[in-house]
């Protein structure tokens, strides 16, 4: 009998205010429930008062892209507490709320949310380096936000936040410029008057600043000036040409190739064709200038597992070039030793009407250029021989005045 009676308290409370409203029974007297008077009132009479008045809390989920308002499902135990209530008593009603698709709905919402980050970028020049800043991206933690959002719901918060990560980006402008460090430079110099063999030099320059060697590509210096040719843009200047200066398109241009040179030995860059002029040059020590011309280049290759940049300029008296890349550690010296002397035959000797010197005397040169490496410490690794080289020499030639012939 007393199992039964169980049972019969079971079913009724299961049923909840609905099946006690069908036999119209009433709420004991003096019960309040959510602080509203309901003694006395039949069951469905005062379910429909408190159930208008139950507050449903709401529910939102912040977002880096808005709020979001999640459809809930709200469910109550008024029933029960309507029939478990006692003559005088005071019974609160708990509301609960379920969010049923929260794990599909959150994994629509994160995938909105990501933002993929940007990476550093560079542009490369004549005028140098631009480099565009990276931006860090974000992504949410889906199943981090799905236990945040059904912890808040159960302790009954009104809000709660996606679990938001940052992304970063995977190359930041300090990367590149840690690969554009400057890694060497080399400057010659020469007459600033503004003459066409300065304008050959500056254009040739100009065409060769903004280049970009990828890892293992070789340098043509001829392939990146382009002929010397007036049609090309080269004024007439004096060259080397058999030993002897003559006016010819380009003359300067050598100096270009030999500055660009010297900035390529000193970066480690390795230099796989140069020749020497036929004669001595001023403004480099032997066996370190580079001849070029339509049979003879300069062509030097990057030998690092990253890209090299050449920047060059001309200023007032000057001519400068610059390689950029990921130092090595090393540094790399050239240096030029005089192995002979070869002085020049007896000045020729012709007459004129006034004395002057036609053609300066020079002596030859017998000369070799040494690469030196130094580690980082100082100490020497290695010595390696890149020329050896024959500087013609150049016999003067002098103008006299013819003597008189005395009177017969």
């Amino acid at each position: 009998m007393k199992r039964f009676l169980c049972c019969v308290c079971a079913l009724l409370l299961a049923g909840g205010a609905l099946f006690l409203g069908c036999r119209g029974g009433r709420v004991g007297r003096g019960v309040v429930v959510d602080g509203v008077p309901v003694g006395g009132m039949r069951y469905a009479e005062a379910e429909r008062c408190l159930r208008a008045g139950l507050r449903r809390i709401p529910f939102t989920l912040h977002t880096p892209v808005g709020d979001v308002s999640p459809d809930l499902s709200y469910t109550d135990d008024l029933g029960e507490v309507l029939l478990s209530a006692r003559r005088g008593g005071e019974y609160v009603v708990t509301v609960r709320r379920e969010w049923v698709d929260a794990e599909e709905r959150l994994r629509e919402i994160c995938e909105r949310c990501v933002l993929p980050p940007q990476d550093a970028a560079l542009s490369f020049s004549r005028r140098g380096f631009v480099y565009r800043a990276e931006r860090a991206g974000r992504y949410c933690d889906a199943a981090a936000s799905l236990s945040a959002a059904l912890a808040a719901l159960a302790r009954g918060e009104e809000e709660a936040s996606l679990v938001v990560k940052a992304w970063q980006p995977a190359v930041t402008v300090a990367m590149l410029k840690e690969r554009t460090q400057k890694l060497s430079s080399f400057t010659t110099y020469f007459s600033g008057e503004k003459t066409a063999r300065v304008h050959n030099i500056s254009l040739a320059c100009e065409r060769i600043a903004g280049s970009v060697l990828a890892s293992g590509e070789e340098f043509s210096f001829n392939q990146a000036v382009g002929v010397r040719t007036r049609e090309n843009g080269f004024l007439d200047a004096p060259v080397i040409v058999q030993g002897e200066f003559v006016e010819g398109a380009g003359g300067g241009v050598c100096q270009a190739s030999t500055t660009l040179m010297g900035a390529a030995l000193r970066a480690g860059l390795a230099v796989t064709e140069s020749r020497p002029h036929s004669l001595s040059v001023g403004y480099v020590p032997p066996s370190q200038d580079a001849m070029v011309s339509r049979a003879s280049d300069l062509k030097f290759r990057n030998p690092y597992p990253f890209p090299v940049y050449l920047l060059g300029n001309v200023g007032e008296g000057y001519v400068r070039f610059e390689v950029y890349g990921m130092p090595d550690g090393r540094r790399y010296v050239p240096e030029s030793r005089v192995i002979r002397r070869i002085p020049p035959p007896p000045a020729e000797v012709v007459r004129g009407e006034e004395e002057k010197t036609l053609r300066a005397e020079k002596e030859g040169l017998v000369s070799e250029c040494y690469l030196l490496v130094y580690a980082a410490d100082g100490a020497l690794l290695e010595k390696k021989l890149l020329r050896r080289d024959t500087y013609a020499c150049v016999q003067g030639k002098l103008q006299v005045v013819a003597e008189e012939v005395p009177p017969q």
